[in-house]
Formats: C-alpha cells, sequence, structure tokens
C-alpha cells in the first residue's frame, strides 16, 4: 500500500469554505517557506474562488500571488481548481480562452490542474485536460459526487473510464457536499481501484462530521492522496485537521511521513491568523459546527441556507419542508444534475418557484432552461423529450459540446481591455470579471502613478462571495 499522500488546502479550499476566500497574499507570505519543507504531495493555493476574491475585495492581482507562492515554496508543488470550460467564471468560455488559461497558469508556476466539470459531463473537460498534458502540467479530473438513485457505484466507475481514456493524471472524488459516509467511501474507492489504473485522491468536507472516517475508511481502500487542512482553518465547512490525519496514522503502513513537530510549529501561525479572523468577524463560529442534515435531506449545508432565506424574502419559510420534497422531483426532472456551484443554485430556486406559485414551472429560471436546453452539457440521464418541449417552448435543445457553438473569442476580449493590459495575464482576468476587473485595473494604475484609488474596506463588506 504504501505512505498516504496528503495535498494541504490551508491556502485555498479551506480558507474559501470558512472566511469567503478572504486570507491575502501579505498573511501567507509569512509561513510559505516553512510549508515548503514539509513534504506535502502539493499545497493547493489557487483557482476556486481565489481570483474573484483578489480582484473584488483584496485589491491582489491573482497572477502575482500565484507567482510569489511559487517563489516561496520552490519544493512543493502548487495545485489549482478548475471548473473545466467555465475556467473560473460562470460561463462556457471558448477553446482558446481555456488553452490559453491553462497555459498561463502553468507558465505562472501551476503543477496540478484539477479540473471538473458540475454536470460529469466529459466533454466539458477536452480541452483543458490536452492544454495541460501539452504545457507538461498534471491533469486531474474531479468526479463530481453526489447522491441520488442514478449515482451509483457502475455511474462512477463509467466515468472514471472516461476519465482515464481521455488521459488525464489522476481522478479525484470531489465530495464538496460531504455526501461521502465512511463505509461508502471504502467500496467506492475499492470498486474505482480495480476498474482504473491512476492514482486516487479524496476531496471531502468536514460539515457533516465525517470526514476523518471518511480518509481512515479511504486510506484502507487504497487511495493514494487525501486533501486536509491545518487544524485552525479545518473543521466545520472546511476538511479533516492534517495535523490529525498525520497522527491517526503514524507508525502504520499508512504513515505520512510528516512531522507533528514541524506541523505544530505552523499551527501556531494559522492560530494567530485565526484569532484575528474571529475578531473582526470574519470567522463566524457557526460555521465550525457539525451539520448532518445534508444527509437526511441530500442537498449541500450551502443550498439548505440559501432555500431558507429564498423563501424567508417570499414570507413562506413554513414551506421549508415542501421545497426539499420538491427539490429531488425537479432533479429528476432536469436529469439528475450533481447538486454544485452552479447546479445545486438553479435546482434549488426553481423548486422554490413551483412551490411558492403553487403551480409547478409556471415560472421557470432562464437558468433552469439553459440547463433543460442543454446549455451546461449533458445531463447525467436523459431529459424526457415531453418535459424538455414543455419547458423550452420552441426552442431546440442543444446535443453538442456545448463550447463546439462558440467562435474563439480571445482576441475579441484583448481588444476590449486594451487599455488595462500591463501583463499577458490581464486578458484572462478580463475575461473571467469583465465587471469587476477594469475597477481593478484602474486601482493598480492609481497606485502605480501615485493616486490613492483603493477601495476602502467598508466598501468591500457590501459583496459576498
Amino acid at each position: 500500500m504504501g505512505k498516504l499522500k496528503i495535498t494541504e488546502t490551508v491556502l485555498r479550499d479551506a480558507h474559501q469554505s470558512l472566511i469567503a476566500t478572504r486570507m491575502s497574499l501579505d498573511e501567507m507570505k509569512p509561513i510559505m517557506s516553512e510549508m515548503d519543507k514539509i513534504g506535502f504531495h502539493s499545497a493547493e493555493v489557487w483557482g476556486g474562488a481565489t481570483f474573484d476574491s483578489c480582484i473584488r475585495f483584496l485589491d491582489e492581482d491573482p497572477w502575482e500571488r500565484l507567482r510569489v507562492i511559487r517563489q516561496q515554496m520552490p519544493n512543493t508543488k502548487l495545485q489549482m481548481l478548475f471548473r473545466g470550460q467555465n475556467m473560473l467564471g460562470y460561463r462556457h468560455y471558448a477553446d482558446d480562452c481555456v488553452e490559453y488559461f491553462v497555459q498561463k497558469s502553468i507558465a505562472n508556476g501551476i503543477d496540478i490542474i484539477r479540473i471538473f466539470d458540475a454536470l460529469n459531463d466529459i466533454r466539458n473537460l477536452e480541452t483543458a485536460v490536452k492544454a495541460a498534458k501539452k504545457e507538461g502540467g498534471h491533469a486531474q479530473i474531479a468526479i463530481s459526487y453526489t447522491l441520488g438513485d442514478v449515482f451509483t457505484h457502475e455511474y462512477y466507475v463509467n466515468y472514471a473510464k472516461q476519465i482515464e481514456a481521455l488521459g488525464a493524471d489522476s481522478i479525484c472524488i470531489k465530495d464538496m457536499a460531504a455526501l461521502l459516509t465512511p463505509y461508502e467511501a471504502s467500496s467506492l474507492i475499492k470498486e474505482l481501484k480495480k476498474a482504473v489504473k491512476l492514482p486516487i485522491q479524496l476531496h471531502t468536507h468536514y460539515t457533516t462530521g465525517l470526514a476523518s472516517m471518511c480518509i481512515i475508511k479511504a486510506a484502507e481502500a487504497g487511495v493514494d492522496i487525501v486533501d486536509t487542512a491545518m487544524s485552525p482553518l479545518a473543521l466545520g465547512t472546511s476538511h479533516a485537521p492534517t495535523e490529525s490525519v498525520v497522527a491517526a496514522f503514524q507508525g502504520t503502513e499508512y504513515d505520512t511521513g510528516l512531522d507533528l513537530v514541524k506541523l505544530g510549529e505552523i499551527r501556531e501561525y494559522f492560530m494567530g491568523l485565526r484569532q484575528k479572523y474571529i475578531d473582526s468577524g470574519l470567522l463566524d463560529p457557526k460555521m465550525l459546527a457539525t451539520d448532518a442534515n445534508a444527509l437526511i435531506y441530500q442537498v449541500p449545508g450551502g443550498m439548505l441556507s440559501n432555500l431558507l432565506s429564498q423563501l424567508k424574502q417570499a414570507g413562506k419559510e413554513d414551506q421549508l419542508n415542501d421545497v426539499l420534497a420538491e427539490v429531488p422531483r425537479v432533479r429528476k426532472d432536469s436529469g439528475y444534475p450533481p447538486l454544485v456551484t452552479p447546479t445545486s443554485q438553479i435546482v434549488g430556486t426553481q423548486a422554490v418557484f413551483n412551490v411558492i406559485t403553487g403551480e409547478r414551472y409556471k415560472t421557470v429560471t432562464k437558468e433552469f432552461k439553459g440547463v433543460v436546453k442543454g446549455e451546461y452539457g449533458k445531463t447525467p440521464v436523459e431529459i424526457d423529450p415531453e418535459f424538455q418541449k414543455m419547458i423550452l417552448k420552441g426552442e431546440e435543445p442543444i446535443t453538442c459540446r456545448p463550447a463546439d457553438l462558440l467562435e474563439p473569442e480571445l482576441d475579441k476580449l484583448r481588444e476590449e481591455c486594451a487599455e488595462w493590459i500591463e501583463q499577458e495575464e490581464d486578458v484572462l482576468t478580463y475575461a473571467m470579471f469583465p465587471k469587476v476587473a477594469p475597477k481593478f485595473f484602474e486601482n493598480r494604475r492609481n497606485k502605480k502613478y501615485g493616486v490613492d484609488g483603493a477601495h476602502s474596506d467598508k466598501d468591500a463588506k457590501v459583496h459576498t462571495v
């Protein structure tokens, strides 16, 4: 079996999960060279919401952040999270953009790109995987893990075989909603191990209180790598604590080989930051509580709170149980999409409309129509043609890979943001956040020429990621 490897998430997903991705580069700098000495399999440091947060709230260039981390951590593989054809934005981008983004990510210091698609549609991953391989990067494909009648071991094994055939270097089980239970983790990993030859990594959150148990059973089943977070920013909606996982396997055949004393020194640094986040109100202790409701309702925790707030706004919070019963029906109607961003929000909002208007699909959101039409890709199960006709009202469904309908757009984007470009990567920042980026570029220019145009912190608190 050999040693279990650890991917440390404290510089990305841990603070994304607990404090809306607000850890700044200045807060990371003092500890990075110490982290570099630990011997992690990789450090997840970029992608996900870091980009949005950097330019929207921290007045920080995400590309510069990556270059500094690379410089400070020369011995550790750096990893990022990438939403396939969506890159780090919220729409499908043309292939030329996706290829350029991957190229620039690797050129600036990324070693491992974890690529996923909300619908587990392999076609939405092809361009990113090919680009990563071409640039000499490690392309990991993440399976969006979810529950439901369709999501059997056979479904996951079949997807894993497609991933291997596409040429990915490894597979990650991405359990963003903490729906995995320990014995299920064990049996699923054993099946995947039998079916494919690729290394398998487990990414699970602590929300339901099961992550550490899942990791133990996963290790026994032969998982190669697990994601953890330094304990000050672990637990709750984050991950299992790194030090505890290292301690659990010491002296066993899965021994990680990492040094608890050195990890203790890193812990001390992050304890200081944790205190600062609590004092400023950024870290809400509620985020650290365990909530097993996700296992009962089979909806991720974030989606549950979303549904509640939508019902409160409509003055219908007494109808929560009706909405929770409606979610699986809407999901079935729309081809069983996994409930991850953005599909969790889309299915949830449609379920709320169905319940509060008293008539199913009387009001259909633009996004829900998009899922049924095929704008996001192929759903895990074919949508009933009669239902599709009713929702699309005469529009033709999309059956090809959605990005095949997109014209190359990099040159057009370059023209649009020509006045701001100071480095080649700026066009990608603009492509993903065309509304926020110009303000950020303007600030950068003002600072350079001595005009103080930086946002004040009180403006920054208005947005939430």
